[in-house]
């Protein structure tokens, strides 16, 4: 099974723009994101509906961010690309009548809801100007 990447993705687009003076292409973005055009324009197009990037059209137009990095989060941006699941484990559901995996998957769910309510509350708690100033700092010292 793949990882999904979008999220990881999108916030390097996200703070690559932060950076720049001018709007980003989607042209630009795909070769850097090594993917077509059109996956980029969708892409973004879910992070503009929720306000987060603004697109202009023509010779000298392209995306830019609407907000700025300390107003946005890495849960908004996970909910804007439609928050989709952050594990890759599932549960076994073959035999729903057998106790032992009826056992098993309760344990596994438990386990699973926590995890995801720490993930969820440390994505909600960096901005994308925590990362930017992480950025700087590596670029800095290296």
């Amino acid at each position: 099974m793949r990882n999904d990447t979008r999220l990881s993705r999108m916030l390097h687009v996200l703070i690559h723009m932060s950076r720049h003076d001018r709007p980003a292409t989607s042209d630009t973005i795909a070769e850097m994101l090594n993917t077509n055009p059109v996956v980029v324009r969708r892409t973004m197009a879910l992070l503009k509906e929720k306000g987060y990037v603004r697109s202009e059209k023509g010779h000298r137009g392209g995306w830019t961010l609407a907000k700025p990095l300390a107003d946005i989060t890495l849960l908004d941006i996970h909910k804007a690309l439609g928050s989709s699941s952050l594990f890759a484990i599932g549960l076994s559901t073959d035999h729903p009548e057998c106790l032992v995996e009826q056992a098993v998957n309760a344990a596994l769910t438990e386990a699973f809801d926590a995890a995801q309510a720490l993930l969820l509350k440390r994505l909600e708690s960096v901005t994308l100007a925590e990362l930017a100033g992480d950025f700087e700092r590596r670029y800095l010292t290296r």
